[in-house]
């Protein structure tokens, strides 16, 4: 990782760059990760199938897939302040001129846009932030800019059914929209790069191919390959708890709708927490940045397990048990993710920062519809949970190594 010149290292500012990149993060995501709140009223008013909300909801975490491995390319040739600023800002002109579509390839073919344009807010924040603090701050600081995603999701399911009750779903596209412009424009402004400016957009020597071969190289490398396991199924858990946690709940344990969903808030609130906490003692830990991460695969795996097993009936016992989830199963990513900017190479950051939650998002875009394809086909969550179990104990396992800080 890029060291950090004593100047910056020491200057205040660093807590500017911090606060302007979770913004950035928390205006980028508001929208993506809200737009659930809002399906069923541009459902209603399209005249949509289940297919075609399903397809305009996943729309947005698609071409992340490719978006992040690009972003992190760029990351590496170009300033943090152009790539995520420029980014953010299409993000919001995209949702605006949503509010335009006048029928369902429109506003999926903005949706589109808007997860390309997103890439860059991940890999971006994540790369500013950790060249701005020292290794005793920057697990610490990178779980307070991580938060930004399930803060901005929070914001967004709040207020987004609110704005679409009122006024329609195209104000709601609007006020995403000019959100993003908003965090877009801060970012722009305010940020300034730790280190000094490198020629953009420097022509790498290598040939493409041999450009190529070089970053998937990593790929080889045994951090990267703990880094694999441990995305793969801690972001597979995360997804079929944000998910599935509050139908289980509401289905199988007979709760109302009302108290499930309380649980899930409770859930997201441990998850906020989680990363900034689990990050912090990354920073600290002996055992080293990714031990917190081994942590948070056993946690989830007692946790399953309970949720599974265990005859919890008192509101009091689940809100604990989903407290515990929260917290482990969504606060991973914040050492996960420090973890990933430690062991990089320091030409190579943001390629693997975008390589890694490239990965992640594979997991994202098959594993729901896998879950409630297994949930319809066995009108049970019990494969769905076993399956979490045994891809968390996987990971444990196989990337349970020697950990030692990078």
């Amino acid at each position: 990782m890029t060291s950090v010149k004593p100047s910056a290292h020491a200057s205040g500012y660093r807590w500017v760059v911090l606060f302007i990149a979770t913004l950035a993060q928390a205006s980028a995501c508001f929208f993506v990760q809200g737009i659930g709140a809002i399906a069923l009223f541009v459902q209603q008013d399209l005249q949509l199938s289940n297919l075609q909300i399903g397809l305009l909801m996943s729309a947005a975490q698609l071409l992340p897939i490719l978006g992040l491995l690009v972003a992190g390319e760029l990351l590496d040739r170009y300033q943090e302040r152009w790539v995520v600023g420029i980014g953010t800002l299409l993000v919001g002109f995209a949702l605006c001129l949503s509010m335009l579509a006048n029928s369902y390839w429109a506003l999926l073919s903005c949706l589109l846009v808007v997860g390309a344009a997103y890439s860059t807010a991940q890999p971006g924040g994540s790369k500013s932030v950790a060249s701005w603090f020292g290794p005793k701050q920057r697990g610490f600081a990178m779980g307070i800019r991580q938060a930004g995603l399930p803060l901005g999701g929070a914001l967004a399911a709040a207020a987004l059914p609110a704005i679409a009750l009122h006024w329609g779903w195209r104000w709601g596209f609007l006020a995403g929209g000019l959100i993003a412009l908003l965090g877009g424009l801060l970012f722009i402004a305010l940020y300034r790069a730790a280190t000094p400016d490198k020629p953009a957009g420097a022509a790498p020597s290598l040939g493409i191919n041999a450009l190529l071969r070089a970053r998937l190289a990593m790929l080889g490398e045994p951090a990267m390959g703990k880094i694999m396991l441990s995305g793969i199924s801690l972001v597979s858990v995360q997804y079929g708890i944000l998910i599935f946690t509050a139908l289980y709940l509401y289905e199988r344990l007979g709760l109302s709708i009302s108290a499930a969903t309380t649980l899930l808030v409770i859930a997201q609130g441990a998850g906020v927490v989680g990363r900034i906490v689990l990050a912090a003692w990354g920073d600290h830990s002996k055992a080293g940045r990714y031990f917190p991460v081994l942590t948070c695969l056993l946690a989830v795996i007692i946790g399953l397990s309970l949720l599974l097993l265990a005859p919890l009936q008192q509101f009091w016992a689940l809100a604990l048990l989903l407290a515990w989830l929260g917290f482990f199963g969504f606060g991973w990513y914040g050492p996960w993710v420090a973890y990933v900017a430690d062991s990089a190479p320091a030409d190579k950051t943001g390629f693997a920062l975008g390589l890694a939650m490239a990965v992640n998002q594979v997991a994202i875009v098959l594993v729901p519809p896998a879950l409630g394809w297994l949930r319809d086909l066995s009108h049970s969550y019990v494969p769905g949970w076993l399956i979490l179990i045994a891809l968390s104990l996987l990971a444990l396992l196989l990337s349970g190594g020697k950990t030692t800080k990078p």
